[in-house]
């Protein structure tokens, strides 16, 4: 009978790390995952970071979807966004003070501070100019100007590990010769590693 009762304990645990439910997801919650794209590697070891993707969760019509920044800025079920990335897996992180700080008010105005970036292009060369958006680049933002957190720290390019084989031929495709070493720039692993940030739910 214990048998039983801890195989079903395991199992509903692994059920529910499996999937966030959306009983324990809130908007405004953010999400990480490592991507399979071209860059992903560059990426992770030019930040020192696992994570190169992530996006921030709206509900619509009920429905969790990510407001990320791909080929352009948009929203994706949360179920697609989860499977693109590698092995399934992904973690979510909310605002220590999101009872405080996430309030009807607060997250209307996060809402809202969504169509300054929807249908923009992604940004290959991670400028800081609204231009063009990468992924942590919209979260960041989002957050500061409808709240005015900053949630992780902003960096230069020179900051990351540029000696890395992957990252140097990454960044010679992007930039030549002439990268621009003083560009301010946030990545998902300062993010992901953010003070402000509590983890909600992780497979």
């Amino acid at each position: 009978m214990h048998r039983a009762l801890l195989l079903y304990f395991l199992l509903a645990t692994a059920a529910w790390r499996a999937e966030a439910s959306p009983a324990t997801l809130q908007d405004g919650d953010i999400i990480f995952q490592t991507s399979q794209s071209s860059q992903s590697v560059a990426i992770q070891r030019a930040t020192a970071s696992p994570y190169s993707h992530m996006g921030i969760i709206f509900f619509r019509n009920g429905k969790p979807y990510v407001f990320e920044a791909i080929a352009t800025v948009r929203y994706t079920p949360l179920t697609s966004w989860i499977a693109r990335g590698k092995g399934g897996h992904y973690v979510i992180k909310r605002l220590k003070d999101a009872p405080t700080l996430l309030t009807s008010d607060g997250l209307a105005k996060l809402r809202a501070t969504t169509s300054q970036f929807e249908g923009r292009r992604y940004d290959l060369t991670f400028e800081w100019s609204d231009d063009r958006i990468y992924c942590s680049e919209l979260v960041w933002k989002l957050y500061d100007r409808a709240l005015n957190i900053h949630i992780g720290e902003l960096q230069h390019l020179k900051d990351f590990n540029l000696n890395d084989p992957v990252v140097k031929a990454k960044m010679r495709q992007r930039y030549g010769n002439h990268v621009p070493l003083e560009e301010p720039v946030i990545s998902p692993g300062a993010m992901f590693r953010s003070p402000l940030l509590v983890t909600i739910a992780e497979n």
